[in-house]
């Protein structure tokens, strides 16, 4: 498994993950907003199937020295 999500797209993921879930949690938003486990998880991991499947990355292109 590649990586092919990277920088700024990882920390977002991570952010809105957590802003989703905390707010599921506390009860400020319905329980649908449990579904900010998926950016969570793929800003985590590094790694999103939709990206995978079209061939879409945002880690940096590394260059062969």
């Amino acid at each position: 498994m590649t990586h092919n999500v990277g920088g700024i797209d990882r920390v977002l993921r991570i952010v809105i993950g957590l802003g989703l879930v905390g707010a599921a949690a506390t009860g400020y938003l319905s329980p649908w907003a449990y579904l900010g486990l998926l950016p969570l998880a793929t800003g985590l991991i590094g790694w999103c199937p939709p990206y995978g499947l079209i061939g879409f990355s945002t880690c940096p292109v590394k260059k062969a020295d």
